[in-house]
């Protein structure tokens, strides 16, 4: 589901790790998702997120992505 996470943070310690949410400035772009890849975890047993970014111009860009790392999900309440 699309939408629904709204920060990752990465690491084993939340106080040292790096931290991705909704709207965040990343260069001369804005993260506009963050998605669970379902795919990954029931083909390779692995937990994957795609981190995407959003241009000026409105293009979607997958910028980063996080496999098989510590992570704490922080969800949109306002569903």
């Amino acid at each position: 589901m699309e939408g629904l996470i709204r920060k990752i943070i990465i690491g084993i310690d939340p106080k040292n790790a790096l931290a991705y949410y909704v709207g965040m400035k990343a260069g001369e772009n804005k993260v506009s998702a963050i998605v669970d890849d379902d795919r990954s975890l029931h083909k390779f047993g692995k937990r994957r997120y795609f981190v995407y970014v959003q241009d000026d111009e409105g293009e979607t860009k997958l910028w980063k992505v996080v496999e098989d790392a510590p992570t704490i999900i922080e969800f949109d309440l306002n569903f």
